[in-house]
């Protein structure tokens, strides 16, 4: 009995311990980590189990492992107070259209319902394109630059508010546009982030090359929104958060939200517990009034809406 208690508290300390190790370890460990919240909300099993059977000393070490997840995982559903901003509200949205196979009627509907002055899109297609144009974006969204690629690869960004293109960070055939919004005088930079997903060894280091590209805050404003096919439990977002960005979620105390698998099941049947793997990243510049998601027919991603304040023109 004492061996099987040490050995149940060992899995959860060894994960607690991973994930502190600032770094991937092992690409088992990229797609395991995404789970961190799981892992903490059953920590409190190997404590229960070593008081049962009065192993103190395990007893000791539980307890430290469930305050170290608790330390990592609870300040999520928290928040805090809006900081930052002094400029325009700017109400962003990102869509991952599933190839291209989301209603574009629907993805229209979301647009006007939520007001949003910008969508990032992933997976968008050149068919998409034509979809929704017919479905009536223009008319909402007036202004847009895009790389839309057939499949999986393609992105895009549609504003209310003028938008250059000024980059494109492409890595394993995925395409993250990256396009300058003027909002109202204040500049803004925007990237749809989609690096390719790691689901084998094999596409391991486009993932972490296209999360390694993403931009740093300095400069213009800047705001990393769409399918980052990364939880903030993975190493190289957790790096994006301490250069100086926030995600909208965690500070809005919604950061236990999960936008993949948005049904039950993955596209293959598989029984994935959700995870949250879109995100809006914005500067600490940048003040985060509100963060939603949003079921939509036809893709495996919910939306992921946050409605911000820019800093003013002088910050």
């Amino acid at each position: 009995m004492t061996v099987a208690v040490w050995v149940i508290v060992a899995v959860f300390a060894v994960w607690a311990g991973l994930w502190l190790f600032p770094g991937d370890v092992a690409f088992v460990w990229v797609q395991l980590v995404a789970f961190t919240p799981y892992a903490a909300l059953a920590s409190p099993v190997a404590l229960v189990l070593a008081l049962l059977t009065r192993r103190w000393a395990a007893g000791g070490a539980a307890l430290v492992v469930c305050l170290v997840f608790a330390v990592i995982v609870v300040p999520r559903m928290v928040g805090e107070s809006p900081s930052g901003g002094g400029g325009p509200r700017l109400r962003v949205l990102a869509v991952n259209l599933l190839a291209g196979g989301a209603p574009a009627e629907e993805i229209v509907r979301l647009v006007r319902e939520l007001r949003a002055d910008a969508v990032a899109f992933q997976e968008l297609t050149p068919s998409a394109v034509e979809a929704m144009g017919r479905a009536g974006i223009d008319a909402l969204l007036p202004h847009r630059v895009t790389e839309d690629r057939p499949g999986t690869r393609g992105s895009g960004i549609y504003s209310r508010f003028p938008v250059t293109r000024v980059g494109l960070l492409d890595f394993g055939g995925f395409g993250q546009l990256m396009g300058r919004l003027d909002v109202d005088g204040v500049v803004v930079d925007m990237v749809s982030v989609h690096p390719c997903a790691p689901y084998t060894g094999r596409l391991h280091r486009c993932w972490g090359e296209g999360l390694d590209a993403l931009p740093r805050p300095g400069g213009p404003a800047r705001i990393l929104i769409g399918d980052f096919n990364a939880t903030v439990d993975h190493a190289r977002v957790r790096d994006l958060l301490a250069s100086g960005y926030r995600d909208a979620a965690e500070a809005t105390g919604d950061g236990l939200l999960t936008t993949w698998p948005a049904l039950p099941r993955d596209l293959h049947g598989l029984p994935i517990p959700p995870v949250a793997i879109d995100h809006v990243l914005a500067d600490d510049r940048t003040a985060v009034h509100a963060f939603s998601v949003h079921l939509l027919p036809g893709t495996d991603h919910k939306g992921v809406f946050a409605d911000l304040e820019l800093p003013g023109p002088a910050s």
